[in-house]
């Protein structure tokens, strides 16, 4: 198993939240749809985030994050608390109009999702039984314009399931991430923008966009 736990996986689940699938005309998933980021995709708070040379649509997709602290699998929900580490803040980066036309084609999403500093990520609150997993409120501003507000309450399938559906696939490492999903109310970014993401019980982070570098 030694193998199977080298470097930081970020596992995302795409339309998690009913609105959010409306939003863009999506169907709602009958299953958890996942895909996937490299873990040099992260980036700490405060930093620059660099507006990707490859699209001119960039999107930002509040979430909460789960980070795992054991390696396993969880069969069932009541397994799962067990695998939770920490919680965070972040951000799903996304080339909306890369992701539309290469979704017309049938391709895969990494470009439009999975590039250099598109999982910007806050710091981590240690999990403990007394957090309720199913109510945890957060929001996202831009220039202090609120865009998006959400609580996990409102997951089409909640960390817990989550967890195990992954644990079907992939057995979970200590140190990987978990995206669990957007609200409804994203919007473009463009440089010059500070994008904040805050929580009552999470905190607040932020992260300012600047020029392309072409």
């Amino acid at each position: 198993m030694d193998d199977l736990c080298r470097g930081i996986r970020i596992f995302c689940v795409g339309r998690n939240y009913v609105e959010h699938a409306r939003e863009l005309a999506n169907p709602i998933p009958e299953r958890p749809l996942f895909f996937m980021k490299p873990g040099h995709a992260i980036v700490a708070p405060g930093a620059a985030i660099r507006f990707p040379c490859h699209g001119s649509d960039l999107q930002h997709e509040v979430e909460v994050v789960v980070r795992i602290g054991k390696e396993g699998r969880a069969g069932a929900a009541a397994e799962a608390l067990a695998f939770v580490d920490s919680l965070a803040l972040g951000l799903d980066l996304t080339l909306r109009d890369v992701q539309s036309e290469i979704k017309k084609k049938g391709h895969p999403w990494e470009i439009a999702k999975a590039f250099e500093q598109s999982a910007p990520l806050g710091g981590f609150t240690t999990y403990s039984s007394s957090i309720a997993l199913d109510d945890i409120a957060f929001s996202c501003t831009v220039n202090d314009q609120v865009r998006q507000q959400g609580n996990t309450r409102d997951l089409i399938v909640p960390i817990p399931a989550l967890i195990v559906e992954l644990s079907r696939i992939w057995t979970l490492c200590p140190g990987d991430l978990i995206y669990t999903g957007t609200p409804h109310g994203v919007g473009p970014l463009r440089p010059g923008d500070t994008v904040t993401v805050t929580s009552p019980l999470l905190g607040s982070f932020f992260w300012r966009i600047v020029e392309r570098q072409e």
